[in-house]
């Protein structure tokens, strides 16, 4: 195959390479019985008519033998041509006679068509043989066969050829048709379970079917996607382990933080005002120190209550997904009087288990702290609902939009990981103008 009918092979169906071969073979075939019929047919005509020539030849020998014993030749050989008649394949014609001798073809039934004598090249296989009398010639016999019956013998024996190879032919379109869809369907089966598999469905089975071959192949493919769906279940088990354990261990260090440092901080804020209210001279230097003890002590409690939020989002057992992030927005207009918000929280969201609702309240968080520290927005708008089998989290603003890169923060990232982890997608998309935060997480995904 040359290099530039190979990828017009490749494209083909496997149908039509099954019966390009095929088409191509009986051309081919066909071709070569014409070659044959027209290298090998004159010769068998002349091989079937040498025997009819050599006993015209003996007839003139013996003629003239006869001929030269004769006590009257010229009453003879009359007697001769009457006898022979005009029409035979031997004819007798005096010397000087300007009409030819006349031929009578047989009248065969089915007569072979012009381009199969062109076909054949069917030979002149005349011959004439002289009559003496007295060392002088007086006429010829002529031999002129008719080859009409071995052309049409001929040409039945062809149309039988040609009638079972076109049959033959058919038949083994016909056979090879079948046996490909008997092949294709099982194969179209096993790459639309390869697809599911690729689009990360593991569920889909897919029948065995076809040849031994296919079969074993769609047995080792549900194999496959049996332990690729083993893989991915314990990939988000241990995820889900990660994460959870990572929340254990904050919900513990905002617990110490809460009841050490908090008991701590407060106790230095009463000690500061019972001091201040204590101390009767030099009071205005006294108010001043205690006044700035007091503030730091308050920024120090802001600074512990944004740790321990960080760290393990405060109540949100207590209160639910809901109220959480109603708790979280109302921070966020504390810090950002000027941006304005818009949200839409399905008050169902309370019903989702504590690790789901945990992640959702951390997308929401990491996000509004991105529009907050980056975007410049003026407009912020926030949805949680429940959808059927899945949880859509989407947080826009109208800011400045996606860097170049689009790539995830840390922030984001963290927040990808543990939804992964969920089974669940994260995306940062940049739609009518507004840059947006999507998340999508199973309810009720893998345990």
């Amino acid at each position: 195959m040359t290099p530039g009918m190979a990828p017009i092979w490749r494209g083909l169906s496997l149908r039509r390479r099954l019966l390009l071969p095929l088409g191509t073979m009986f051309i081919v075939a066909l071709v070569l019985g014409a070659v044959l019929f027209r290298s090998f047919g004159s010769t068998h005509l002349i091989e079937e008519n040498q025997s009819a020539a050599r006993s015209a030849e003996q007839i003139a020998r013996a003629l003239n033998t006869a001929l030269q014993s004769a006590a009257n030749p010229q009453q003879t050989l009359d007697a001769f041509g009457r006898s022979l008649g005009t029409t035979g394949v031997l004819q007798f014609r005096h010397v000087g006679s300007q009409a030819p001798p006349q031929v009578q073809s047989s009248t065969v039934a089915g007569r072979a068509p012009g381009w199969f004598n062109d076909l054949m090249e069917v030979p002149k296989m005349g011959a004439v043989f002289p009559v003496m009398i007295e060392g002088r010639q007086v006429g010829e016999i002529v031999f002129n066969p008719d080859l009409s019956a071995d052309i049409h013998e001929k040409w039945i024996g062809f149309l039988a050829i040609l009638v079972s190879a076109i049959a033959l032919a058919t038949l083994t379109g016909i056979i090879a048709y079948v046996t490909a869809g008997t092949v294709l369907g099982p194969l179209r089966a096993l790459e639309e379970g390869l697809t599911h598999m690729r689009q990360g469905d593991y569920g889909q089975v897919i029948l065995p079917a076809g040849p031994p071959e296919i079969r074993r192949s769609a047995l080792e493919a549900n194999e496959l996607a049996q332990t690729l769906n083993r893989l991915i279940q314990d990939n988000r088990r241990l995820l889900r382990r990660i994460v959870s354990l990572q929340d254990d261990e904050r919900r513990d260090i905002a617990r110490d933080l809460h009841d050490e440092l908090g008991p701590l901080l407060f106790g230095i804020r009463a000690n500061a005002v019972t001091l201040l209210d204590r101390t009767p001279s030099d009071k205005a230097q006294l108010d001043a120190s205690v006044g700035d003890l007091i503030r730091s002590v308050e920024a120090l409690q802001q600074a512990n209550r944004r740790i321990l939020d960080r760290l393990r989002p405060l109540y949100i057992d207590e209160l639910g997904l809901a109220r959480s992030i109603e708790a979280l927005l109302r921070n966020v207009e504390s810090q950002a009087p000027r941006l304005q918000q818009a949200a839409h929280i399905d008050p169902r969201l309370g019903d989702i288990d504590g690790l789901l609702s945990h992640t959702a309240y951390r997308v929401i968080q990491e996000a509004v702290t991105n529009v907050l520290r980056h975007a410049d927005a003026s407009a912020m708008k926030i949805t949680a609902s429940w959808q059927s089998d899945q949880l859509l989290i989407e947080v826009a603003d109208d800011g400045v939009g996606i860097a170049p890169d689009n790539a995830f923060g840390r922030g984001l990232t963290g927040m990808h990981e543990r939804v992964r982890a969920l089974g669940g997608t994260l995306e940062l998309l940049r739609e009518n103008g507004l840059t947006c935060v999507r998340c999508r997480l199973p309810v009720g995904g893998p345990g």
